[in-house]
């Protein structure tokens, strides 16, 4: 029999961490920074200011174990710049994608695999189709592998936000 500390520490979970920080210059340079000189994953990393504040929300999907991820939030909280960190366990997360489609494809078809991804078609000119569509991130990384059979010209992501319940 083992430790079953050894196993929980081992363990990878994804993580995803909030960053308040005063909206100044060189402050995603560096928390990107923190995260690429100690070999920390960032799966995604969203930057947004907060309404009517000087402050930004900085939004991070990383994984590890649970030595690692306390680790990322300690050194967070170090940086100047940094007013709150919060690492969310129960959150409501959205993901979006934008993609672009030959005109050739049925539009009624695109219609509704967008729709079934809480999504739409948001433009349609000679050439192409535009299709948004926002959800979890696994159903955005589903709705991406899908919509591969209609062979997408251009596909953009925008990264997770997040808010905890």
């Amino acid at each position: 029999m083992g430790d079953s500390s050894n196993y929980y520490d081992s363990e990878v979970i994804r993580r995803v961490i909030s960053v308040v920080v005063i909206n100044e210059n060189s402050v995603l340079s560096r928390i990107s920074g923190l995260f690429s000189a100690r070999g920390y994953n960032i799966d995604s990393l969203t930057v947004a200011p907060i309404p009517e504040s000087k402050y930004s929300r900085i939004t991070v999907v990383t994984t590890g174990n649970k030595r690692v991820i306390d680790q990322i939030v300690k050194q967070l909280n170090k940086l100047i710049p940094v007013l709150k960190v919060n690492e969310h366990k129960n959150v409501i997360e959205k993901d979006t994608v934008l993609i672009k489609l030959p005109v050739a494809n049925n539009l009624s078809d695109i219609d509704v695999l967008a729709r079934a991804y809480n999504g739409s078609i948001q433009n349609v000119t000679e050439e192409c189709i535009i299709v948004a569509a926002t959800d979890s991130s696994s159903r955005i990384a589903n709705f991406i592998k899908v919509i591969k059979h209609y062979k997408p010209i251009e596909i953009v992501r925008s990264g997770v936000v997040a808010m905890e319940r």
